[in-house]
């Protein structure tokens, strides 16, 4: 059997050709895009609010079910990795740099223009919080784990290649191992290219902001080539020493260097009123979240404006990273049941990520209250501003700029074993020129996005390619229905046991 799949050089075909475009017409890159995206969210954000909802809704569904019990493997087999290995490998892979880029800057820019509330006021802190909770939360961890419970169950249960289009055969049959299966595979290795490209683009721009802001390196394109030119070359270096090996032991180091980031920040910052929002954010979260969920304000364009900018890019943004997340999170869960699998992915991640928002949110407006003007200062660099008022600034940059470093690196090097996977027939050994060919790529769709339209330019590339990937996330959660009802009534499992007949 071949190694290397079609959907690996169609795939790579039509990278080139954005990349080539995008450098060649930068400016015609940006605005084709920047209309792409307008259209997508003006005419379709109604469906990713409903999309993201239903994907959450049948999550939850999962728990209570009997169907929970279904281990993700074979009846007798274990899990591969501890608790606390599991939970570092998913969190690490799944928000990342994202809680380092947006960790301030988000809850600061929701505080100073709120989509509701006055700027600046007491409504605008709390709306600031609510709806950075309501982006990072249960919502993002749904979409997630339902892609990778998908992938997880007919993989490791039912014995199907580890593939997207694999998933879908309960829906289409046969139709997924030829052109149309190749289709489904491509949507979603291009969605995991733009996906990961995004963040390593967010990730390069981040550190170029804490060096620029440390020791006064420029904040420009050619600083971000070199780091993104670095950084490669690590993660590929990780890549080729295993998952197990390379990608457990950054995992591991992101949350020691996450942990003591976080518990410093903690203790230097507002530390009682870090806890008192948190539990009033966390309060509000639930309270609104039914509101939140299906807002989309199309009596009020500024309102509307607001949500796509934000609500309607990070659903895109979850759904685009959904294929490379899914499918690292399903290799790492084999031998958990349902049941365990739905609490692990939904709720503990959700948890750390309320917390950190609630430290480093409340910790920047606060600085901005106090009269420090942290609007001066790029998205990038507003993190490592707020550290420069702080006790031990330069030591919670050095941090700092490590952990966006680790984390660029186990994000990139977990994409490149996730599309060697894709285009080798889901092979769980993708030969090393597989995964150095994507690592390349997706660097080079990262500075090409950075080049031709700097932080919107990756936003828009998100919204575009998640889009024709929500449609297979809808069809994957029909298969699934069908395949576990009917393994629900094979196996007798139901909401109550079945009364036993009365003898005669």
């Amino acid at each position: 059997m071949k190694k290397i799949s079609n959907v690996f050089w169609i795939t790579l075909a039509i990278v080139f050709v954005a990349v080539a475009f995008g450098f060649i017409t930068p400016n015609r890159f940006e605005g084709i895009t920047d209309n792409i995206q307008a259209f997508i969210t003006s005419t379709f954000g109604w469906y990713y609010l409903i999309l993201v909802t239903i994907i959450l809704i049948f999550c939850i569904f999962l728990i209570f079910s009997p169907v929970g019990l279904i281990k993700l493997g074979k009846p007798d087999e274990e899990p591969e990795f501890t608790k606390a290995s599991w939970f570092a490998m998913l969190f690490s892979a799944g928000m990342g740099i994202g809680l380092v880029f947006w960790g301030a800057a988000e809850p600061l820019s929701h505080f100073l223009a709120p989509p509701l509330a006055e700027g600046g006021s007491t409504a605008a802190n709390k709306e600031a919080m609510r709806y950075t909770f309501f982006h990072w939360g249960i919502h993002a961890w749904a979409i997630y784990a339902i892609v990778a419970l998908a992938l997880a169950y007919y993989k490791f249960r039912k014995d199907e290649p580890g593939l997207i289009s694999a998933t879908l055969k309960p829906v289409f049959g046969k139709s997924m191992e030829g052109p149309l299966g190749t289709v489904v595979d491509v949507l979603a290795v291009f969605a995991t290219v733009v996906g990961v490209a995004t963040t390593l683009g967010f990730g390069a721009a981040q550190i170029n902001g804490g060096l620029s802001y440390l020791i006064g390196i420029p904040n420009n394109f050619l600083v971000q080539f070199i780091i993104i030119a670095i950084v490669t070359v690590l993660f590929m270096i990780s890549a080729s020493t295993g998952l197990g090996k390379g990608i457990k032991y950054l995992s591991n180091t992101n949350m020691v260097l996450a942990i003591i980031l976080f518990a410093l920040m903690f203790f230097i910052g507002p530390t009682i009123l870090i806890l008192d929002m948190f539990t009033d954010s966390l309060g509000g979260y639930i309270q609104n979240i039914i509101n939140m969920s299906f807002r989309i304000a199309p009596l009020n364009e500024d309102h509307r404006s607001w949500i796509n900018g934000w609500t309607i890019f990070y659903w895109a943004w979850w759904i685009s990273w959904s294929p490379f997340v899914g499918i690292f999170i399903a290799r790492v869960s084999r031998g958990r049941t349902i049941r365990e699998f739905m609490i692990g992915v939904l709720l503990l991640p959700t948890l750390v990520s309320f917390l950190w928002f609630a430290t480093f949110g409340t910790s920047a407006i606060e600085t901005q209250k106090s009269g420090i003007d942290l609007t001066q200062f790029a998205t990038e660099e507003v993190l490592f501003a707020i550290f420069n008022h702080m006790p031990g600034s330069i030591i919670l940059s050095i941090i700092a700029i490590l952990l966006v470093s680790t984390f660029f690196i186990t994000s990139a090097d977990s994409a490149t074993f996730v599309l060697g996977m894709q285009t080798t027939y889901g092979s769980l050994t993708p030969p090393n020129n597989v995964k150095l060919t994507w690592g390349i790529a997706q660097s080079t769709v990262a500075l090409i996005l950075l080049y031709s339209g700097g932080l919107q330019g990756l936003q828009n590339a998100l919204v575009i390619a998640a889009f024709p990937f929500s449609f297979i996330i809808l069809f994957m959660m029909l298969s699934l229905y069908r395949s576990l009802t009917k393994e629900k009534k094979e196996l007798g499992l139901y909401f109550k046991p079945k009364r036993k007949e009365k003898k005669a």
